[in-house]
């Protein structure tokens, strides 16, 4: 179970895994649940709550996924569950000040689903010293190990490669985190395959603002939360008092620009993009434009489920004790089986 900063929904994949010569996977069952208008607006403004305040959203939020775990294992007739893993969702994501919490992992989500449960995978890595973040890339190195980079554009751009033949990651740029923002300013959700900001122009003073932030210079391990955004990104944006097509043109140029930076470091790359921002054509040929790597567009459930998936998958390890997050790529001090279990209460 996977909720992203994007706010689309709660993904939930139903998968099994086998181990051979190498990690096997397949995805039986994949299904979106879309946040109504509250949940959204709860969850889009949790940076701002109070602790107690977060405390109360927590407890009502592993209520709310709990009944859609329920109800996604019933309507698809789901009789063997090993266990159910859930990333939650991020309400603060700090590590500079050793803090993040993910709601939605408190310990009656294994009661109110009758399963084990796998969660708060970030924690433990925050509390070793590492950012907590990303966490898919051990998935990227076991599970997809023939493509160079493994990209995701949700609400931010993060990417996965081996250097040296140790697996790193990072966080790149916001993606639909800012995209969406805007557009919902004039009534849209998303921007339908980058239509209005393929029909905007560029403005260049804000493109060479956005591209001077501080956070591109800095070397990986690194993340991005909600947060910086509303420090660094908005207030910048808005200052220019733009046109929606044009902030959309100019931020799409942005984030294909610091996407090429990363992936131009090789050459005869391919690339395995995935999450929501794939449908954006206009920003996918913009990011064709700046490389002449080979940018690899997956099937429709990897396209929209392979965060879900991985989450899946560090809670197997997780189950069999093996490493599931990487020091390569957080920061932390040790590899580490990350990840909190919590069984069925037995009365």
């Amino acid at each position: 179970m996977m909720s992203g900063t994007s706010l689309d929904g709660i993904d939930l994949v139903y998968v099994e895994f086998n181990k051979y010569s190498k990690w096997d996977f397949t995805i039986l069952k994949a299904q979106t649940f879309e946040y109504d208008d509250t949940w959204r607006e709860k969850l889009r403004n949790l940076v701002t709550a109070s602790m107690d305040d977060l405390k109360t959203i927590d407890s009502d939020y592993t209520h709310y996924i709990a009944h859609v775990i329920n109800e996604f294992i019933e309507t698809n007739n789901i009789e063997y569950v090993d266990a159910i893993c859930s990333h939650g969702h991020t309400a603060l994501h700090q590590p500079q000040n050793k803090l993040t919490y993910q709601i939605g992992n408190k310990s009656i989500l294994a009661d109110l689903t009758k399963n084990t449960v796998v969660c708060n995978f970030r924690v433990q890595d925050v509390e070793l010293g590492g950012q907590g973040a990303p966490l898919v890339p051990i998935g990227d190195e076991l599970l997809f190990p023939e493509y160079d980079f493994c990209l995701n554009l949700g609400g931010f751009a993060n990417i996965s490669t081996k250097i040296d033949d140790e697996r790193i990651a990072y966080d790149i740029c916001p993606v639909n985190i800012v995209l969406n923002h805007y557009i919902k300013t004039i009534g849209f959700d998303y921007d339908d395959k980058g239509k209005m900001a393929s029909s905007g122009e560029v403005n260049h003073s804000l493109l060479n603002k956005l591209n001077d932030l501080d956070f591109y210079k800095r070397s990986y391990p690194k993340s991005l939360g909600l947060e910086w955004v509303n420090t660094n990104i908005f207030p910048l944006i808005n200052s220019y008092n733009m046109e929606i097509k044009d902030v959309l043109r100019t931020f799409i140029e942005h984030i294909a620009v610091q996407i090429s930076v990363e992936i131009n470091k090789k050459n005869k790359a391919s690339v395995l993009v995935s999450g929501g921002g794939v449908y954006n054509e206009f920003l996918i040929s913009s990011i064709n434009h700046l490389t002449k790597n080979r940018i690899v567009i997956p099937s429709k459930n990897i396209i929209e489920f392979k965060e879900a998936l991985i989450f899946a998958f560090l809670g197997v390890l997780r189950l069999r004790n093996e490493v599931n997050t990487l020091k390569s790529v957080t920061g932390a001090v040790k590899n580490h089986s990350s990840g909190k279990i919590f069984a069925i209460k037995i009365n």
